[in-house]
């Protein structure tokens, strides 16, 4: 150790405050052998700690038979406990310090751990035997008697001189996964040591790196968890989500609250209270953890940017994790985000990683945000990086510091693109054993096991879990683990919100959002509808049906989808819009908000294709396969005519489509490719279009992130008076 004149204090160390005992010669009174000290009882945080120091030789107690966490420890105890830990040869009690007798009873131990050069002396030739030892005095001695490899990584400590003479040696302890601080930014190097912490540090170092103590038996751990995510700020059901968590609770006290992401966007909740309305509710539920989702980005090319959102994080009464997202160059969230790995995690803070103590265990989490937000969403001068990358280099840092139970909590899809990232990807991460998942609305009804790498070869086992969609499921999620942090078994389920009673508290705080958002709802869009805009569903009168034929209210909305994507991607030269998404009519008058959220209310995203024109065709075919019966597939479109002969065979009906080409009408190319626009469920393959389907595996569909409703809501607000117009965009020449 290095000369400690000018240094007083005390170290500290993990979870709990952190470090080991000294003590006196002076054996203790007899007790049970596993009551060995009549202050540290069977159920003290050090007892088994203390027991197995005490069993080594290593430690006594006082006179009186205590052992005295909260003591101090002296320089002279701390280096005779050292001694005997290391089984040094103490029988050589010269001294070459003035302060220390060779009839002292440390002076074997200073000699031996200073001949070693485990510990120097105070300086003026005296060792201070005495003097209370500090943490970082602490510290030192442990890296040097351990012969810890150095490390260098990032720390939450703000109180670490840079190039002291103990800033190494504290940050290697960090970095080994033996100590945390007095607070999450303090380590506290002048403190003084206290018995119980000296006696925490020296055994856990032992446990990990030596061979005095025996090493713990660990049993078998269950980890338990709920979890939530793409809420989209739909909070008519929120009074009975709490019911449906403070019943598992009440089952499980110990289970975490998880968020996958995207509580922003897609309700008028959110356009009013931008997020602070969730938020009042998630902190009622004492969520544990969010990780950031693509549309907590949509605001970032308004003129407050990312304000909202950094005061969500700010007001959040939990903690964020963030591993793949760069917030450097944001003026709003660069304060609030931790690039290292936190063991005291604030609340309304974000972090790169977490570990979180659950049940006398310590988990590690980390989170990812998907990659395709770049281009999605409007993150301004927020960054995204690589996934996997992340992913390896969390896990990594995480089982260093001696986790080895790892969640991570990610916005990435399950199933999704893999052009970009997905969560079965992800899981062939070495290390990662649960993943917690968002972004594709996936409704997992029972947990996806993953047990190969991404060479096919076996793996420890992952576990995705993804709960739907706008808080209609509460997912739950219980883990066990073996001995090694293996994952051996696992049961989960999602619970139906809307089968349980409205918590009464959340249900009256309700009120008073649900008030001001029914206001809202009679607000005028700004759009008129000259007439009204029908929305027809056949009878046997007249079958003409939105979900056969071409509409006016079709029109509109396919339209406004052209407009807007074309100002992404102004390539793009069509729309379909799927006649299911279209719930109801619109009136003649002023358009409300309240209509637009009926028609639609299901708060689906635009997004574009690149299909081939026989693509195109192919899915066309598709559209009018049930015609002239209903199908909730059946297209709007806009930018594209074409005719069809429902009494042909089916895959044999379309017969001519054209495209406007820059106001020309020209004729579909089977060999070119066209950028179409449509709602994401689409893109996606819903409603059966395995042509879309395929499109999107292959990374040929771009999700805008853009809620439909809003779309046409800007739309017709753009366009005032609206008039319906049928103009033969589609046209069934049947018995022609």
């Amino acid at each position: 150790m290095k000369n400690l004149n000018n240094h007083k204090g005390k170290i500290s160390i993990t979870a709990a405050g952190a470090a080991m005992l000294a003590a006196s010669l002076t054996p203790a009174a007899t007790v049970s052998a596993d009551h060995i000290f009549p202050d540290v009882s069977e159920d003290h945080m050090y007892h088994d700690i203390i027991h197995d120091l005490h069993e080594a030789g290593v430690v006594n107690g006082y006179i009186d038979g205590t052992f005295s966490t909260a003591d101090p420890v002296t320089r002279a105890q701390a280096a005779k406990m050292m001694a005997n830990m290391l089984d040094l040869d103490t029988s050589n009690t010269d001294s070459k310090f003035s302060d220390v007798s060779e009839n002292a009873w440390y002076a074997g131990s200073v000699h031996a751990l200073s001949e070693a050069g485990y510990i120097d002396g105070v300086g003026n030739g005296k060792f201070a035997p005495d003097r209370e030892m500090s943490r970082a005095e602490f510290a030192e001695l442990i890296v040097d008697a351990y012969d810890l490899e150095i490390k260098e990584i990032d720390h939450p400590f703000e109180d670490l001189k840079e190039g002291s003479w103990y800033e190494s040696a504290v940050v290697t302890l960090y970095a080994h996964g033996l100590i945390s601080g007095l607070s999450e930014t303090e380590f506290g190097p002048d403190y003084k040591i206290k018995r119980g912490d000296f006696a925490w540090l020296l055994a856990t170092t032992d446990y990990k790196f030596g061979d005095k103590l025996p090493k713990p038996e660990k049993e078998n751990y269950e980890l338990s968890l709920m979890h939530t995510n793409d809420t989209h700020g739909h909070l008519d059901d929120i009074a009975r989500r709490v019911t449906a968590v403070e019943e598992v609770r009440e089952e499980n006290p110990d289970a975490l609250l998880l968020d996958a992401g995207d509580v922003f966007s897609g309700t008028l909740y959110f356009n009013e209270f931008k997020g602070q309305a969730d938020l009042e509710f998630m902190n009622m539920m004492d969520y544990d953890m969010m990780t950031f989702g693509n549309h907590e980005f949509d605001l970032g090319s308004s003129p407050e940017g990312h304000e909202a959102l950094a005061d969500f994080v700010k007001g959040a009464e939990f903690p964020f994790v963030s591993s793949n997202v760069d917030f450097s160059q944001d003026e709003n969230m660069a304060g609030l985000y931790k690039k290292y790995v936190s063991k005291l995690p604030s609340d309304g803070m974000a972090y790169n990683s977490v570990i979180k103590k659950v049940d006398g265990e310590e988990v590690g989490f980390f989170g990812l945000t998907t990659e395709e937000t770049a281009e999605i969403s409007s993150p301004a001068d927020v960054q995204f990086e690589d996934y996997i990358e992340t992913a390896e280099d969390r896990v990594e840092a995480l089982e260093e510091l001696g986790v080895d139970k790892i969640v991570a909590l990610t916005h990435i899809g399950y199933d999704d693109n893999s052009a970009y990232d997905n969560d079965q990807l992800l899981a062939e991460v070495d290390g990662i054993d649960i993943i917690v998942g968002g972004h594709t609305h996936s409704a997992l009804d029972k947990p996806v096991e993953v047990t190969t790498d991404e060479n096919g070869d076996p793996k420890d086992p992952t576990i995705i879990v993804q709960a739907g969609q706008y808080g209609g499921n509460l997912g739950t999620l219980d883990v066990e683990f073996d001995e090694n942090g293996v994952v051996v078994g696992y049961a989960g389920e999602l619970i139906d919100v809307s089968e349980k009673e409205e918590d009464p508290e959340a249900a009256e705080i309700l009120e008073k959002y649900a008030d001001q958002v029914e206001e809202v709802r009679n607000e005028e869009s700004g759009g008129v509808a000259a007439e009204a805009f029908p929305n027809p569903r056949g009878t046997d009168e007249d079958p003409t049906s939105v979900r056969n034929s071409e509409t006016a209210l079709g029109n509109l909305i396919t339209d406004g989808m052209l407009a807007k994507a074309q100002e992404f991607n102004s390539e793009t030269i069509a729309a379909f819009q799927n006649s299911g998404g279209i719930r109801t009519s619109i009136d003649e008058g002023p358009i409300t908000i309240g209509e637009i959220l009926t028609v639609m209310p299901f708060g689906n995203t635009l997004a574009t294709m690149e299909l081939t024109g026989a693509e195109v065709k192919e899915a066309l075919e598709h559209s009018v396969s049930n015609a002239p019966g209903e199908s909730g597939g059946f297209l709007q479109v806009s930018g594209l005519n074409y005719t069809y002969d429902s009494s042909e065979a089916v895959g044999e009906r379309v017969q001519e489509v054209t495209l406007n080409q820059g106001g020309e009408w020209v004729a579909l190319d089977e060999n070119e490719t066209y950028v179409i626009a449509t709602n994401a469920f689409t893109a996606k393959g819903g409603d059966g279009y395995e042509v879309f389907a395929n499109a999107y595996d292959e990374g040929r569909v771009t999700d805008l992130g853009l809620s439909d409703w809003e779309v046409f809501r800007e739309y017709v607000a753009e366009k005032g008076t609206v008039e319906p117009v049928i103009e033969d965009r589609i046209q069934d020449v049947a018995g022609e």
